[in-house]
């Protein structure tokens, strides 16, 4: 993904009541940090922040004072409500380094018929390069019957990916939906009661 601008602004306001106005006025209080440096406290526009956030590991060149620093997100607080966004931790990194970030699941294909798939895991953890990260890992279900499972190892990321989540952990799991089940069942046992219930021939 190419690098998002976003101007930041020094903030020399703090406390809760210096973070409401930051907000009525259309921006979003921020922090930068990293690499040993002292957290820089920012304020960012707020629409285009919004809009920006709403890719998954964007990267983003964050221009400040006539400088440019290259950042990801770590942590992104929301209003529960309004669905804005309230503060961001912005962490500072460098082309070539390693990062460990969150990649959301999207699942691709469909089940045998008659078959429902039930996802386990949102997102894995991967490490990756900092200037390249992805925004999901695909996991195609295509095919697949009752009973099948798919693992976080048996994932494929990224090229340049490495994965942190255990290898083991489950992801997607095929399964028959229990209505269904319980329907069929009902009907063998009817079936017998049927046989048993019929008068013997001769």
């Amino acid at each position: 993904m190419n690098e998002i601008k976003l101007e930041a602004e020094a903030r020399t306001e703090f406390g809760k009541g210096a973070a409401r106005r930051i907000r009525r006025a259309d921006k979003i209080p921020a922090v930068l940090y990293g690499h040993g440096s002292d957290p820089v406290h920012v304020t960012l526009a707020g629409h285009s922040t919004m809009m920006a956030f709403k890719h998954s590991n964007a990267l983003f060149s964050i221009e400040l004072d006539g400088k440019k620093q290259l950042a990801i997100a770590k942590d992104v607080q929301r209003d529960a409500i309004k669905d804005t966004i309230d503060h961001v931790d912005l962490l500072v990194v460098r082309k070539g380094e390693k990062v460990e970030v969150e990649v959301n699941v999207h699942i691709e294909g469909e089940s045998a018929p008659g078959t429902i798939h039930v996802v386990e895991s949102q997102s894995l953890t991967i490490s990756a390069d900092a200037t390249n990260l992805p925004e999901w890992v695909t996991v195609s279900i295509e095919g697949l019957e009752e009973g099948a499972n798919i693992s976080a190892g048996d994932v494929t990321l990224p090229e340049g990916s490495t994965l942190v989540t255990d290898p083991s952990h489950t992801v997607v799991t095929i399964s028959v939906p229990r209505a269904e089940v319980a329907a069929d069942d009902d009907a063998a046992a009817e079936g017998e009661a049927t046989e048993a219930e019929a008068p013997a021939e001769g």
